[in-house]
C-alpha cells in the first residue's frame, strides 16, 4: 500500500506547500501512518490523532490549515467532530472578524459513505468528502485545492483590511502629533510592546491600528479588547477562553482573545481597568507566551504582540495598589503619549477639513465650507472630549447649518 502511495507522491512532489499544518484523525493506525508519511514527504507539517475526541483537543490547542477526519470512530465520530469545529468557528466569527485567517478546512473520510451523508457534511461546512479505499491522486489534489481555497479566503480578508486601513489616518502637522507619528514609524516594524496613554477621545485606538498595519503582522488578526467594558468576573474568560462546564453559562469550549490574535496583534484598551486576577494571568502570558483556558490545566502556546492603552496614570494606580508594577514594566517598553486636542489646536483646521469631507460623503450631501471666523471659534473652544468631541460638533454643524458654516453657527450649535 505504501509503495502504491509513494509512486503517486513522486509525481506531485515539488509543489509549494508553504509548510501548511495538517491534522489526520483516524482510528486505523495503518491509514494514519501511511497518510502522514506521504503528506510529510510532500512538505506538509502533519500531526495525527487516533480518535475524534483527541483530534478535537488538538484542533482547539493548535491552528491547522487542513483537517482530514474519518467518520466512523469511537468516542466521537467525524460528523460530531465537524459540528464542534463549525460551532467553534461561528463563536470566533461572532467575537472577532479576523478568525478566517486561522480557519481550518475539513475533509471527511469514510468507508461507508452515501450521498445523504456527503450532502449533510458539505452543508455543515466540510470542504470535501472522500470515500475509502483512498485514492492518492484524489487526496493530493483535494489537499492542494483545500489549501488554495483557504489561502484565497485569507487574501480576500487581507484585502478588505487594507482597503479599510486606507481610511485610517492621523491628521495633523503639529509638533506634538508629528512626534507621535515618528514613534509609530520607528516602533511598528519591531516586536516591541507599546503602552499608549492619553485622555479619552484622543485617538489611542487609531495609534494601535497604525502600528499593526505597519508591522510584519499586518496580514494577521488585529483583536481588540475593551477591558473597561467587560465585567471583572468575565474578563479572564474573554482573554484566555474557557472549557465547557467551567462555570455557569459555559455551554461549549471557547477560545479567548489571546488565541484569536495568534500570529497577529492583541490590543488591550483601557487596561488600567483590568482586575488584579486578570493582570496576573496577562503577566504570565507575556512572560511565557502561553495561556490556559478557564477550567483547563493545559497550556496553549500563543504568538501575539500586545499593545495596550489607558487614560489612567498607571504610576498612581500602582501606588494605590490597583495595578501591578511588574505588568506595567512588561507593557511599557515603548510609551506613546497621545496629546489632548487642546495641546494641538493648530491641527484643528486640518481636522475640520478631514471630518467635514468624511461626514458629507457618509451623509451623501454636498460639501460644506467653514469660514475663517468659524475655524477660529472652534480653536478657541475647550475640547474636553478631544477628537471625538470635535467630530461630533462638526457633524452637528454640517447637518444643522447652511452651506457655509459661520462663527454664529459655531456659537449656536457647538
Amino acid at each position: 500500500m505504501c509503495k502504491f502511495f509513494c509512486n503517486f507522491a513522486a509525481f506531485f512532489r515539488g509543489t509549494d506547500n508553504f509548510m501548511a499544518k495538517l491534522l489526520l484523525i483516524d482510528d486505523e493506525r495503518g491509514i494514519r501512518n501511511t497518510l502522514r508519511e506521504i503528506l510529510t514527504d510532500e512538505g506538509y507539517e502533519v500531526d495525527v490523532a487516533e480518535n475524534g475526541k483527541q483530534g478535537l483537543e488538538m484542533a482547539q490547542a493548535k491552528s491547522y490549515d487542513l483537517i482530514f477526519s474519518d467518520i466512523k470512530m469511537p468516542e466521537m465520530d467525524g460528523m460530531e467532530l465537524l459540528e464542534h469545529l463549525v460551532e467553534s468557528r461561528k463563536s470566533k466569527v461572532e467575537s472577532t472578524d479576523s478568525f478566517e485567517s486561522a480557519e481550518a478546512q475539513v475533509v471527511l473520510i469514510t468507508g461507508h459513505g452515501d450521498v445523504e451523508t456527503a450532502v449533510q457534511a458539505l452543508k455543515m461546512g466540510a470542504y470535501d468528502f472522500l470515500l475509502k479505499p483512498l485514492d492518492l491522486n484524489r487526496i493530493l489534489i483535494t489537499t492542494k485545492n483545500a489549501l488554495e481555497s483557504k489561502s484565497l479566503k485569507q487574501e480576500t480578508k487581507q484585502l478588505r483590511k487594507k482597503v479599510a486601513a486606507k481610511g485610517l489616518q492621523m491628521v495633523g502637522e503639529s509638533a506634538a502629533i508629528s512626534r507621535v507619528r515618528e514613534i509609530i514609524n520607528k516602533v511598528a516594524p519591531t516586536e516591541a510592546r507599546v503602552l499608549i496613554t492619553g485622555p479619552n477621545g484622543t485617538g489611542k485606538e487609531v495609534v494601535a491600528h497604525l502600528i499593526h498595519e505597519q508591522s510584519a503582522r499586518a496580514n494577521g488578526p488585529m483583536v481588540e479588547v475593551n477591558c473597561a467594558a467587560i465585567p471583572s468576573e468575565l474578563i479572564e474568560s474573554e482573554l484566555f477562553g474557557h472549557m465547557k462546564g467551567s462555570f455557569t453559562g459555559a455551554v461549549k469550549d471557547r477560545a479567548g482573545k489571546f488565541e484569536q490574535a495568534d500570529g497577529g496583534t492583541l490590543f488591550l484598551d483601557e487596561i488600567g481597568d483590568m482586575s488584579q486576577a486578570a493582570q496576573t494571568k496577562v503577566l504570565r502570558a507575556l512572560q511565557e507566551n502561553e495561556i490556559t483556558r478557564v477550567g483547563s490545566d493545559k497550556a496553549i502556546k500563543v504568538n501575539v504582540r500586545v499593545l495596550a492603552a489607558t487614560n489612567k496614570d498607571l504610576a498612581k494606580e500602582i501606588e494605590k495598589g490597583n495595578f501591578r508594577e511588574d505588568l506595567f514594566h512588561r507593557l511599557n517598553v515603548i510609551p506613546i503619549a497621545v496629546p489632548a486636542l487642546n495641546e494641538r489646536v493648530e491641527d484643528i483646521p486640518l481636522l475640520v477639513e478631514y471630518f467635514s469631507n468624511q461626514i458629507c460623503n457618509e451623509q451623501g450631501i454636498a460639501a460644506k465650507t467653514f469660514d475663517s471666523a468659524a475655524i477660529k471659534a472652534l480653536q478657541s473652544k475647550e475640547w474636553t472630549g478631544n477628537i471625538r468631541q470635535l467630530r461630533n460638533v462638526i457633524e452637528r454643524l454640517i447637518i444643522l447649518a447652511g452651506n457655509k458654516i459661520t462663527k454664529e453657527d459655531v456659537e449656536a450649535y457647538a
